[in-house]
């Protein structure tokens, strides 16, 4: 059995992230030096600069593309500006995964973005699987205090052995602490970057009502600033590249900061849209990681109070989604 736990440790005394804007002090790689072509033919576009990439969805097909090396944990990011006016039923995901390699029980930590109708908004969607554990879905949505079709911005991925946070232009959304209650369920096998645009239309806007028109293809996505900044593992003896030659710098962050951790509550209590903790349609009693706030339970069942206060009146509907089959501190208005 391969020791991860050795090569996490290995890796924090290598890695070079400061907990304050620490995504400032990585190094920008160009596509072609951590990313390969996953599926879409001519929908994957790379720009002149060799840092800019573009994918695409029309009628045809998606569009993706895969790092070239798995990682056990780390830090991963990428600027992302998404696609403008009608997007229904578009999916934009960015995430990680070894679906490929453990087609049974695999892990995954999840960004996707839902697009809407016109007038609406983009709505972001965090979810995480370990252990093949897609039976319990811990998805949360929120809005976003921007337009993410005006311009880039930054969407990252912090995964270490027993926390996981997402971030939106460095501010973090959401935090995952590694528990007993959840068993296997937190992601613990090494992982591939994978970032996708595709059709959601049965799922992805107002659970499907909406379905992506073509008449507005083709759907373009803009990745840049990519980082990929974790310890890699050899895809088939599954040993990590990492060594412990290089000299010791300080570690990633293993907490939130207090300032961090205001911006995040801000956030949650102003954009969280769906917590699966809260869903009483779907759990009846929570499922055991969740710690219950009652202002934040509050806030959600004002929101929707079908699917957060209890009522059985309306049928259940479920937040996963199908992916397609693939080959092989700024300026921040809610503070």
């Amino acid at each position: 059995m391969v020791n991860y736990s050795m090569f996490f440790f290995i890796f924090l005394s290598c890695i070079l992230v400061l907990v304050s804007g620490f995504s400032r002090n990585l190094p920008i790689l160009a596509f072609d030096e951590g990313y390969s072509h996953l599926f879409g033919d001519n929908n994957l576009m790379i720009l002149k600069d060799g840092k800019s990439v573009h994918i695409s969805l029309d009628k045809r097909t998606g569009a993706g593309f895969v790092s070239q090396d798995l990682y056990f944990h780390g830090f991963f990011s990428a600027s992302i500006k998404l696609p403008a006016d009608y997007t229904a039923g578009v999916v934009v995901a960015f995430y990680m995964s070894n679906g490929d390699m453990f087609e049974k029980n695999h892990d995954e930590i999840d960004f996707e973005f839902l697009g809407n109708i016109r007038g609406k908004d983009w709505r972001i969607q965090t979810n995480i699987y370990g252990n093949g554990s897609t039976n319990v879905g811990r998805e949360e949505r929120y809005g976003l205090w921007f337009d993410p079709s005006e311009d880039f911005h930054q969407y990252s991925i912090l995964w270490t052995e027993n926390l996981i946070i997402f971030y939106v232009d460095n501010v973090p959304i959401r935090e995952i602490k590694r528990t007993k209650a959840m068993g296997g369920d937190f992601p613990s096998k090494p992982m591939s970057l994978i970032a996708t645009i595709w059709d959601g239309s049965n799922w992805a806007t107002n659970g499907g009502k909406y379905k992506v028109n073509y008449k507005y293809a083709p759907y373009i996505a803009e990745f840049s600033d990519f980082i990929l900044h974790g310890c890699a593992v050899d895809p088939i003896e599954l040993s990590s590249k990492c060594d412990n030659t290089t000299p010791k710098t300080p570690t990633i962050p293993t907490d939130i900061t207090l300032d961090q951790r205001r911006k995040m509550e801000n956030f949650r209590k102003k954009q969280m849209q769906y917590s699966y903790c809260y869903d009483k349609t779907r759990y009846k009693v929570p499922p055991p990681e969740c710690m219950i706030d009652p202002k934040e339970a509050e806030r959600l069942r004002a929101f929707d109070p079908v699917t957060f206060g209890g009522s059985h009146h309306h049928h259940v509907k479920r937040h996963r989604r199908s992916r397609p089959k693939l080959k092989g501190d700024d300026d921040v208005s809610f503070m």
